[in-house]
């Protein structure tokens, strides 16, 4: 049995995807700990923390996950703001980017786009 090329399997894996999903797949949530921040923040549309609390939140370690807090509010998928001894993040009022959020998070109840998505994330990772 021969083993695909690995442009053939990119190319299958992106045919009947939303190219908007791919394109924020492939630019913003390109990380496991991005996918969890941004179902967190889906999940809790009003919460405004700190990376430690957030981190408790979704069970990861603070020090891995404020760079990609900082980087998904560098995407402007959330918000950062300088309080008093203290940085707080908050996710986006920017209704496109909540619906494409939404759009997102609805599309992975969905098993195959899940492991075309995951596939993205791998190879993003490399």
């Amino acid at each position: 049995m021969a083993i695909p090329d690995t442009d053939d399997l990119a190319a299958s894996l992106m045919d009947d995807m939303d190219p908007l999903l791919l394109d924020l797949i492939q630019t913003r949530i390109n990380s496991f700990i991005k996918w969890d921040l941004v179902r967190f923040y889906h999940e809790n549309p009003h919460t405004t923390d700190t990376a430690d609390s957030i981190a408790r939140y979704i069970g990861r370690d603070p020090r891995i996950v404020e760079p990609e807090l900082e980087q998904l509010a560098d995407d402007e998928i959330l918000n950062v703001e300088e309080l008093p001894n203290m940085r707080v993040f908050t996710l986006t009022n920017d209704v496109e980017i909540r619906e494409l959020i939404g759009r997102f998070i609805a599309a992975c109840d969905d098993r195959q786009f899940r492991v075309k998505a995951i596939y993205h994330v791998i190879r993003h990772l490399r």
